[in-house]
């Protein structure tokens, strides 16, 4: 919702610039105040460089410009693939895999997904091919970025790595913005944005809690639990834009919106209780 008040007075790229910002200033803030200690040490760089580069960066590119080619309905069904994929990958590269009843709770969750976006869409579907490969490409960048994330916090604090994504969101996404100001006649810009209150609020909001506390838990829950268990929780995140919309924009709710829901919270609830369950199980027969 944010978002969507910021892009009113600035692009969707201008607007990332402007969020990883300020997230990375509000940490080299906490770094030199030493709330936080930060390594930069040349042995991590490279786990580092690799998580940056899933997210924020190939994610976040992927998507804007694949929601540029498609409607909001195809890209709502296509994000919801990510914990599918996460599941796949983290089992071949992490060798993390699931028990084949947490791969049916993960399915009925993500089908609960499936089922509100389909009923949601409205605009219909343009089937742009360049579209639906930007949208798998954001789809993999997630997926890789759990996968990467969850090998980096071996060695790495959450906010070690959730300071280097930040970092290198700013660079990029800064340097990205310029050039396309640069090449429209428009780096004044870059300052006069700034001059809409309305515009600070949202840049505020999604810089610091969005993207320094939002990607800090992601990264301190993939340094606690397998990928493909943390990755189902993003589902619950339709439930809670279903609420918002009620409460906040008054928006109706649908007898689809509890349906899947519910299938969204079985499907959460059932694949992080046979971890707790298999954990148990295995905690007595150690002992």
């Amino acid at each position: 919702m944010f978002s969507k008040v910021a892009m009113d007075y600035v692009s969707p790229i201008g607007l990332i610039a402007y969020r990883f910002l300020i997230a990375f200033l509000m940490f080299e803030i906490l770094r030199w105040t030493k709330v936080v200690k930060i390594r930069f040490e040349k042995k991590h760089m490279k786990d580092l460089f690799l998580v940056a580069l899933f997210q924020p960066i190939l994610y976040f590119l992927t998507e804007t410009y694949g929601l540029k080619l498609t409607t909001s309905g195809e890209a709502g069904l296509m994000i919801a693939m990510i914990p599918i994929f996460v599941t796949l990958l983290s089992s071949i590269i992490l060798k993390e895999k699931p028990r084949p009843i947490q791969i049916l709770f993960i399915l009925l969750s993500v089908s609960g997904v499936l089922l509100i976006q389909i009923f949601k869409v409205q605009d219909g579907f343009a089937f742009e091919t360049w579209g639906y490969l930007l949208l798998l490409g954001a789809v993999l960048s997630a997926a890789l970025f759990n996968i990467a994330s969850r090998n980096a916090s071996k060695q790495l604090k959450p906010y070690e790595i959730t300071y280097f994504m930040m970092l290198y969101g700013a660079v990029i996404f800064n340097i990205l913005y310029i050039i396309k100001l640069l090449s429209e006649g428009r780096i004044t810009h870059y300052i006069t944005n700034l001059y809409h209150l309305e515009l600070i609020f949202p840049i505020l909001y999604l810089g610091i809690v969005a993207s320094i506390g939002g990607f800090f838990l992601v990264n301190f829950a993939l340094s606690q639990a397998p990928a493909h268990i943390t990755s189902i929780y993003s589902n619950l995140s339709t439930i809670v834009a279903i609420i918002a919309g009620a409460l906040l924009l008054h928006e109706r709710l649908e007898f689809y919106h509890l349906i899947g829901s519910i299938m969204i919270i079985t499907g959460v609830y059932g694949t992080v209780s046979f971890r707790r369950h298999h954990e148990k199980i295995r905690a007595l027969k150690h002992d």
